[in-house]
């Protein structure tokens, strides 16, 4: 919980102070400062668990969200600029714009969705005790800022890094 409160100050931070030649778009619910400082107050911190038992299949994801088109392709539409689809929901023009290094990307190859908590943080801040459906949930959240598309090659360099690691 306390990695995901950090990824939301951190992404506010990104989101409002980046130059961007598009319009930024922003994932939902991200709180305000306040908010988010209140909820960092309450938090308890524990030790961070062990990897073991890991493995991203346990977490089911880009799962189907309307008609043809699943999670990924969700966000891409959201967090783009006229974006345009084919009948498979597969974006075929759009604009993106990565708050992560600046970049903007008319490929929907270029573009990655990141999870800010990486599915293996959260394994290993409590995931590992969730049901399949729990982190199933997690791992498609577009209800809360834990999906972001950004550049392809910066999100694979941050891996698994949580957010008390790495930063854009």
């Amino acid at each position: 919980m306390r990695s995901t409160i950090f990824a939301v100050l951190a992404l506010v931070a990104l989101v409002s102070t980046a130059p961007a030649p598009l319009i930024a778009r922003a994932p939902p619910n991200i709180p305000t400062t306040y908010d988010a400082q209140t909820q960092l107050g309450g938090l308890t911190v524990a030790a961070q668990g062990t990897q073991t038992g890991y493995s991203r299949d346990l977490f089911p994801h880009w799962t189907t969200v309307s008609g043809t088109c699943n999670t990924r392709e969700t966000v891409l539409k959201r967090d783009g600029t006229s974006v345009v689809t084919d009948s498979a929901c597969a974006s075929t023009s759009g604009q993106w714009f990565s708050p992560y290094d600046g970049a903007t990307w008319s490929a929907a190859s270029d573009v990655d969705i990141d999870h800010v908590v990486p599915l293996s943080n959260a394994w290993k801040s409590g995931a590992a005790s969730w049901t399949t459906t729990r982190r199933q949930t997690f791992a498609n959240d577009l209800t809360n800022p834990q999906l972001i598309a950004v550049t392809d090659n910066v999100n694979q360099a941050k891996g698994d890094q949580g957010p008390e690691t790495w930063k854009p």
